[in-house]
């Protein structure tokens, strides 16, 4: 894709330029041909006021000696015969054949004649004799004077403009294709069992819809994965009873070649299934380890938990805004853990505030972290450090603050924090950190801190003016 846009752009940019310089190169060099007759007219110009008074020999050799280039011998003036019998005059250099320069005092009109290495125009002008012919000598290097310089530069700007269409064009390709290769590599990767492999939502648009998609089928994977080894355990687990009654069993059958059989059987059995459920196990914890390490979309968790609790929000006529779900928003935690947070987070809400108080779910992706905000108008909590803490309710009322720790919990897996203080709505606002890299826990401690206080700050402006 990178070489064919590079083609392309270097054809149409190749034909453009050449559809431009061409006729510009043979204007610039019809203008530098028409630049040197203009001149030679003007040189001419200068010798007819002088035949106009006189025809002497002397005056006119001084006439043609001052023009500018009449020094150069490149003028000739050629003087009818002043009475019938005489001979013609001819003064100054003459280079145009004798049937040129009669044509044109024959026809009355200026008239450029080919002669060795370059033109001649033949300027007639009317004398007291008849009609004198002005000669002058134009050579082929002033017919093309600049052409050449015109050219290169034509020449140069459309290489130039060649070599700029090919390098934006490689430019967009690389552009396109990069995130193209990541997705191909990631898919590759998560071929080969890297169940954590997830691509950058970046790029054109089409290629971050396949980002998006590719990540929604990893996590999906990952998912069944560890459903199906959960399950695969939970069966072992299952078989452990009627494995149980058979060992009980075969104890009791006495000695022989048969019960002895049996109990052999009965014991091989059990270690196969202790066998698949430590297998499970293990498959389980890596499953879920690179669940938590490929992370999921905190965009698309809001918006699956708010459509299962806004159905309980519209029975209790309550009012539910949610901010800055609408794109992709990756954070580092496993989906199931992600979801937990929130549904306890919104349980607390339900549980704590009486029907009809309004509640809302905010999302702010900072450079280093991303913060969710769950806030109501309810009366708030009157001790937040209390509510941190396991074991202490938050409202007062015998609750046991599992939820809030289980929030905790998640945020200082990333390297983030949780805090609990007053929202906009009037009621109780937690953020929850969630770092996007927990190098943060050890050197952006202070910059988290700026953002806590500038999102606080927010808030409590946008309180005032509520």
């Amino acid at each position: 894709m990178r070489w064919a846009l590079v083609k392309v752009a270097l054809a149409v940019t190749a034909m453009v330029v050449v559809a431009f310089a061409v006729p510009l190169g043979l204007v610039v060099k019809e203008m530098a041909r028409d630049r040197a007759f203009s001149n030679a007219e003007r040189q001419a110009a200068t010798i007819g006021p002088v035949l106009a008074i006189t025809s002497d020999r002397a005056q006119l050799e001084r006439a043609v000696a001052s023009a500018e280039t009449g020094a150069g011998g490149r003028i000739g003036v050629h003087v009818p015969p002043g009475a019938k019998g005489g001979k013609p005059a001819e003064i100054g250099s003459r280079r145009a054949a004798p049937e040129d320069v009669e044509s044109a005092a024959r026809l009355g009109r200026a008239s450029i004649s080919p002669v060795p290495g370059g033109s001649s125009l033949l300027q007639p002008t009317a004398v007291a004799s008849g009609i004198a012919v002005v000669e002058v000598y134009v050579p082929d290097d002033a017919l093309t004077n600049g052409v050449a310089t015109s050219w290169v530069v034509l020449a140069g700007v459309g290489l130039a403009l060649i070599v700029g269409s090919v390098a934006v064009a490689d430019r967009l390709g690389t552009r396109m294709v990069r995130p193209a290769e990541r997705l191909a590599g990631a898919a590759h990767d998560l071929g080969k069992g890297e169940l954590g492999v997830r691509v950058p939502e970046d790029g054109p648009k089409e290629l971050r819809s396949a980002a998006v998609a590719f990540n929604s089928m990893a996590d999906q994977v990952v998912q069944l994965l560890a459903n199906e080894r959960e399950l695969a355990a939970d069966l072992s687990h299952r078989l452990r009873t009627p494995l149980t009654v058979l060992r009980l069993n075969a104890a009791s059958l006495g000695d022989g070649p048969a019960a002895e059989q049996t109990r052999a059987a009965v014991e091989q059995l059990e270690r196969e299934v202790d066998q698949i459920i430590r297998t499970a196990r293990e498959q389980k914890a890596q499953t879920q380890q690179a669940a938590a390490a490929a992370g999921c979309d905190a965009a698309e968790v809001i918006r699956e938990r708010m459509g299962f609790w806004s159905a309980l929000a519209e029975d209790e006529g309550r009012t539910v805004r949610v901010a800055g779900a609408d794109r992709p928003v990756r954070v580092p935690v496993a989906r199931p853990d992600l979801a937990a947070a929130l549904d306890a987070m919104l349980g607390n809400v339900f549980r704590h505030t009486p029907e009809g108080t309004a509640f809302a779910v905010d999302v702010h992706n900072a450079e280093e972290a991303v913060i969710v905000l769950v806030s109501d108008a309810g009366p708030g909590i009157p001790d937040p450090d209390a509510a941190m803490r396991r074991g202490h309710g938050g409202g007062g009322d015998g609750s046991t603050g599992l939820g809030l720790d289980i929030v905790r919990r998640l945020a200082e897996s990333t390297g983030g924090d949780v805090r609990i203080g007053r929202s906009v709505l009037g009621g109780t606002e937690v953020r929850v950190w969630l770092a996007l890299d927990d190098r943060r826990a050890r050197h952006g401690e202070r910059r988290g801190h700026r953002l806590r206080r500038t999102l606080g700050s927010r808030g409590k402006r946008a309180a005032s003016r509520v």
